[in-house]
């Protein structure tokens, strides 16, 4: 009685997992691209009483045997890929498998991946690796400055008649506008109102603070490239030589320094970047 007791509730339980799936398929009617799965069973081990062939008497042997089962259980759920009902919608960027087949996707992660829904969306998520864009980024920009800014430093040399100083004004143009890019590419990943901080850190943090604190200049592209410019220089005034701040290919080595740090920063903080509402 007991052991019909328990066959019974497995099969209560399996039916139960079984109206849960019903009621997952029914939930996601209208869920696009869903596919309905249905629960597969099986039966669960025999108890045998009396194997096939044993004795009943002296010389008679029982055809058969006699087992008894002691229940279902649900062991798996297959999913129908059969085509759906399909509907026109005004979305440009909603598509259909008609047939056999599946949509690939592309994951932010990079990998490859498998659906037959057909929602598609613009995302600022990109399967491109995020350092691939920072360093893209860096490398465009670095590339307009050193064919506008620069030459414009070199080309104000030469009109104000100083023509050896031509060369050492484009190299301190550019190497300070190539750190300056990676120091405003790091505070666009970590901040929202880039220009306004931007414009904080060079008017308030550089210019001023720099102006008065030693440690401050060290690390800014302001002054280093102001020390390039005076460490190439045959004969610098004395009015642009600041003590305590290295000169010449010092000052760039602390400049790719500067750079190369920002940009770790920044492809560090863009990895970390989630979708925090619909304006993103």
């Amino acid at each position: 009685m007991i052991r019909a007791l328990y066959t019974a509730a497995s099969g209560m339980n399996a039916q139960q997992v079984n109206i849960d799936n019903v009621a997952h398929n029914l939930a996601n009617v209208n869920t696009v691209g869903f596919k309905k799965s249905r629960v597969e069973f099986e039966d669960l081990v025999y108890q045998q009483s009396k194997a096939p062939g044993s004795p009943t008497s002296s010389t008679g042997e029982a055809p058969v045997g006699l087992e008894m089962g002691l229940g279902v259980r649900s062991v798996a759920s297959a999913r129908d890929f059969g085509r759906g009902n399909m509907r026109a919608t005004s979305s440009p960027l909603d598509m259909a498998v008609e047939g056999d087949g599946l949509f690939q996707v592309t994951l932010p992660s990079g990998e490859a991946a498998y659906s037959r829904s057909g929602t598609f969306h613009f995302t600022w998520l990109s399967p491109t690796p995020t350092w691939q864009i920072v360093l893209g980024r860096w490398i465009g920009g670095s590339v307009v400055a050193c064919i506008t800014i620069a030459p414009a430093t070199a080309i104000a040399a030469f009109v104000a008649g100083a023509p050896s100083a031509a060369g050492p004004a484009y190299v301190a143009a550019a190497v300070g506008s190539v750190s300056y890019i990676a120091l405003f590419i790091a505070i666009g990943c970590i901040t929202r109102r880039t220009a306004a901080w931007s414009l904080a850190i060079v008017f308030l943090v550089e210019r001023l603070l720099g102006a008065a604190l030693t440690g401050i200049a060290q690390l800014s592209p302001t002054w280093e490239s102001r020390a390039i410019f005076v460490g190439y220089l045959d004969d610098p005034p004395q009015r642009l030589i600041r003590a305590g701040i290295p000169q010449g290919g010092d000052a760039i080595i602390r400049l790719a320094i500067v750079a190369i740090v920002a940009l770790l920063v920044a492809n560090w903080r863009m990895s970390h970047m989630r979708l925090s509402g619909a304006s993103d």
